[in-house]
């Protein structure tokens, strides 16, 4: 679900949609012909992540602590991986083990992890022994085409007979190459849904045997040591989960994307739903595997504090290896600013945590404050707020009665990311089209002016 709203392309004038077909055809091929009427935007130089923002000197990593590694998701690019040290300060220095990036489902060649952009994840991986990289991967291209269940059916099929291992072996080789064997891979996301191409329903067990081959295909790579996490989302959606389980040879993790929806529902039906988390906890200890939560957050019922406190309470009770809450909106509690009392649930449970949600039982979710009350005054002004995913949105504000200092906005970048020319339109293209055409593309406006 995260993913394909992430991507979502943006509606634009008929004389710009036919330009960005031209500029996607371009962009397949080497160069621009000359007078094309689509100009090249030199593309800003992503801030790098800070490895140490405080500024202290380096010291030797600490031992990997025990429980439940967290973190968030927050930008699959290099942005994603410059936001972990600014939602840790947001957090007063929480201690954010996991990194969580996707690998697109555009074409083959985003799947195998085109160069470059795995790099930047596997650095940050790197940075200390206790890390963790989550890396969402599609089992098919065109992942979010709307295809059909019949080619559905067949495409699966050729996976389960060896038709798509290269790709994977690819993969496989560029993650052991930049050193980030151990990435955890969470293969064909919500596959019991109808979202996605690389989804279960249409030939359950064939999509079985393609999962067995793409993980035989990336174990048999020399120095691999991935984990293989199998995440469906919460409920029955349009099949059982249970019926595309694989089976334990191929799986390591038996995780869930759990979404505050559909409209209406309590959190106590959540779990105890057909196929929800309560069964989602007994099938995985049935199959003697950990729990995760690649994705979860806020949807249909708005700001709702009380699913935040209940999630929370339940990833402290149940401990999973670990969790990622997608943050953007509508999910999201930093950088979204629609919901300011479940963000003050989340940022009162982790703010300063170093030992993972299982220390959650010093300030037990379940225990505190509705913040809907009148909350009592804290002695300290608040630390900044990160940004907001959409410039209209205000930034998160704390419940009114507490008396806390305005949110400062973090820094600028240093180098500003440079504008069109007043005569270009800018062209919403993927980061992989950008980085093979060398830059941002825009529309030359005065090509469709009058006498021309």
């Amino acid at each position: 679900m995260a993913p394909q709203q992430r991507r979502a392309p943006s509606r634009r004038l008929a004389v710009v949609a036919a330009a960005v077909a031209t500029a996607a055809a371009l962009a397949s091929g080497p160069g621009f012909a000359a007078g094309a009427g689509v100009a090249r935007v030199a593309a800003p130089v992503p801030a790098p992540a800070a490895a140490n923002p405080a500024g202290a000197a380096a010291k030797p990593a600490p031992p990997a602590p025990s429980g439940t590694a967290f973190g968030a998701y927050l930008d699959y690019g290099s942005r994603g991986v410059a936001r972990i040290a600014q939602l840790s300060k947001w957090l007063d220095g929480a201690d954010l083990r996991v990194g969580h990036t996707y690998l697109p489902g555009d074409r083959w060649s985003s799947i195998e992890g085109p160069p470059g952009f795995l790099d930047v994840w596997a650095n940050w991986r790197n940075g200390r022994d206790d890390r963790m990289l989550v890396l969402n991967v599609p089992m098919l291209e065109r992942n979010e085409a709307d295809l059909s269940d019949r080619t559905v059916r067949r495409l699966l099929r050729l996976g389960a007979d060896g038709r798509f291992d290269h790709h994977f072996r690819r993969l496989a080789e560029r993650l052991v190459g930049v050193n980030a064997p151990d990435t955890v891979i969470v293969l064909g996301w919500e596959m019991n849904g109808i979202t996605y191409t690389h989804r279960c329903g249409p030939d359950p067990e064939a999509w079985k045997a393609y999962w067995k081959r793409i993980v035989t295909t990336m174990r048999a790579v020399p120095g691999q040591k991935f984990k293989f996490d199998f995440a469906p989302s919460r409920g029955r959606d349009a099949v059982p989960w249970t019926q595309c389980y694989p089976g334990n040879d191929t799986v390591d993790v038996i995780g869930m994307d759990s979404y505050d929806q559909p409209a209406g529902i309590s959190f106590d039906q959540q779990v105890t739903e057909p196929y929800g988390l309560q069964a989602h906890v007994d099938f995985a200890k049935s199959h003697g595997k950990p729990i995760s939560y690649p994705e979860w957050g806020l949807f249909r019922n708005g700001d709702n504090p009380g699913y935040m406190r209940s999630m929370l309470a339940w990833m402290d009770r149940h401990r999973p290896l670990y969790n990622t809450l997608t943050d953007y909106c509508p999910h999201g509690v930093w950088q979204c600013g629609q919901n300011p009392q479940a963000s003050r649930i989340y940022r009162s449970l982790l703010s300063g945590r170093t030992g993972g949600p299982d220390a959650v039982s010093s300030t037990s979710a379940s225990t505190l404050p509705d913040p809907t009350k009148e909350p009592a005054p804290e002695p300290t002004a608040e630390p900044t707020v990160g940004p907001t995913k959409e410039p209209a949105q205000e930034p998160v504000k704390e419940p009114a009665g507490e008396p806390v200092a305005e949110p400062a906005q973090p820094p600028a970048p240093a180098t500003p990311a440079p504008q069109p020319a007043p005569t270009c339109a800018p062209l919403g293209l993927s980061e992989w089209i950008e980085h093979w055409v060398g830059g941002k593309l825009c529309v030359r406006l005065d090509r469709w002016s009058p006498g021309r």
